[in-house]
């Protein structure tokens, strides 16, 4: 019998409840098998065709799954490899609903929110957990307890309480505790008001997180505890840290693997606590030691990013954790200046300025012209200023372009996303996209096998002859300029398996100049970082 355990959030959204699930999955994964359900209000299908300024990075999953930001913190923290119908959004379980209600399977009668809406979500819950035969199932309810658009989820949790029993599904509530600054006291009456919305709804916690800037105050937790009912010791500290590698570290000091333990392995006794608590210890040393890597680094680099999406941190969420990961398996700080490159095209920034004391360069995937040009010349500027440089996805395709320009000759060369009539048509279109006009969840996506040609950066990199890498693209370079390419110095040492597409390229004289196709930031873990960002970083450093 899988053992559940939902996790809500109230008063504000973005306080990290993703955060806090992935840190639990992390903490039961030692010892049990764990998968997490994300659940999301929003009508669209999936993220894929959501602007990242306005919905944050879209994840892909090795399945080729465009989901939820979210994910990424699950994979990095629990160390699994996440499925497409484990990201459950209200797109999905509408059209599921009113698919079954063309085809007649309600039999004439009226489709409602309660019970069709409600009953496909927990029956897609439930099938999900006996395919994968999990023994905990996190389930985390996206949006704040209160939006129109989760009410059917909450609803569907309230009930599968019921059904499965208390002592095989808890709720844990995340919710904010503001500390006035003219005061120093922290303030509970947003998150009482937010328990009492709760359960409303019909849910009483069994766990209350409450986010906070320190540690909640005994009286803290007594007023938390009042309100839920709960006792003082299942409220714990959602503290304000500097790395959020380190919340595992405070949860686990907090209690929560007991709290958990009390009231979903009733059965089980203190002894097979201790031992289990105990194998936890054990798997968490490393992860201590790398957290504490990044909180007192020996070293320092700055990083720049350059890309257009720059407005919104969270667009390029999992870069962002690949260079922290580098960092912390090196014991270096890593600076990230972030530069937006239309800044570039517009005059308001001059290159050499912006690129000041900088000691790596990353272009970062992207669509469409916007701020390309500005991408070109700051890779122009890496390749010959001998400044580490790391293009990934979008970035690959553009240092081709700039290489044709500036050192095949290729006046204007481009790719046919940005100029369909270009005379060098170096980028273009794959083949398998030429019919393609429905825009979401129809790109080259997920994991695909890479071949590394020998005596290549890549191969001493990666250290064998395969890979399997994710990828998000509709475009490649194009096959029929590869050998003018390589005939003036740039090296493919990276190829799809039974295709001619180029997945890797490098500059065998540059300290360090390779790009990617796929996206080597989305496998990259704390404990297991990803071999190309540790290799820039290193370059970086000297």
């Amino acid at each position: 019998m899988a053992k559940y355990i939902v996790v809500t959030g109230g008063v504000l959204s973005g306080i990290g409840k993703g955060i806090a699930v992935a840190t639990i999955g992390k903490l039961l994964s030692t010892n049990y098998k764990v998968i997490v359900i994300k659940c999301d209000g929003y009508l669209n299908v999936d993220p894929g065709t959501m602007n990242p300024i306005e919905h944050g990075e879209v994840f892909v999953l090795d399945d080729g799954a465009e989901v939820d930001m979210d994910f990424g913190h699950y994979e990095r923290f629990i160390g699994i490899n996440c499925k497409a119908n484990w990201n459950i959004t209200s797109g999905k379980i509408f059209q599921e609903v009113l698919n079954n209600e063309r085809k007649g399977d309600y039999l004439g009668k009226t489709v409602q929110v309660i019970p069709h809406i409600t009953n496909q979500i927990k029956n897609t819950i439930y099938e999900l957990v006996r395919e994968e035969e999990a023994e905990i199932v996190l389930v985390e309810i996206g949006g704040t307890v209160g939006d129109i658009e989760s009410a059917w989820f909450i609803e569907a949790v309230r009930q599968m309480k019921e059904e499965i029993g208390h002592e095989d599904l808890i709720n844990a509530h995340l919710t904010y505790i503001p500390v006035l600054n003219t005061t120093e006291d922290q303030k509970t009456k947003p998150a009482q008001n937010d328990l009492a919305l709760l359960r409303e709804k019909g849910i009483n916690p069994d766990i209350v997180i409450g986010r906070s800037v320190e540690l909640l105050t005994e009286k803290t937790k007594k007023k938390l505890a009042l309100r839920s009912n709960l006792d003082v010791h299942d409220i714990i500290s959602g503290k304000d840290i500097s790395t959020v590698y380190e919340i595992p570290i405070v949860f686990e000091s907090e209690g929560v693997l007991e709290i958990i333990y009390d009231k979903l392995m009733k059965k089980k006794s203190k002894y097979d606590y201790f031992q289990e608590k105990n194998k936890v210890g054990e798997q968490m040393a490393r992860f201590k030691q790398l957290v504490e890597n990044i909180k007192h680094p020996s070293k320092e680099v700055t990083i720049a990013i350059c890309g257009k999406y720059t407005g919104l941190k969270d667009s390029y969420a999992s870069i962002i954790e690949a260079l922290i990961h580098a960092g912390a398996n090196l014991n270096v700080k890593v600076n990230i200046r972030w530069i937006e490159t239309t800044d570039f095209e517009e005059g308001k920034l001059n290159i050499k300025e912006g690129l000041k004391n900088v000691h790596g360069i990353i272009v970062p995937g992207g669509f469409g012209s916007r701020g390309i040009e500005g991408k070109i010349d700051v890779i122009k500027y890496a390749r010959e200023k001998n400044v580490p440089y790391l293009g990934l996805c979008y970035g690959m395709q553009l240092a081709v372009i700039e290489f044709a320009r500036n050192v095949c000759g290729m006046i204007n060369a481009n790719s046919t996303e940005v100029d369909p009539d270009t005379k060098f048509p170096v980028v273009l279109l794959l083949p398998s996209q030429k019919e393609v006009y429905k825009k979401g969840g129809t790109m080259r996506l997920g994991g695909q096998d890479i071949l590394i040609k020998e005596g290549t950066k890549a191969y001493e990199i990666f250290q064998t002859d395969l890979i399997r890498r994710r990828f998000r693209h509709r475009y490649e370079v194009n096959p029929e300029y590869t050998k003018r390419l390589v005939n003036k110095g740039l090296v493919f040492s990276g190829k799809a398996s039974g295709e001619d597409i180029m997945q890797i390229l490098e500059l065998p004289s540059h300290k360090f100049f390779m790009a990617t196709q796929f996206h080597p930031e989305l496998t990259s873990r704390l404990e297991e970082p990803s071999e190309l960002f540790l290799e820039f970083v290193k370059c970086c450093l000297k």
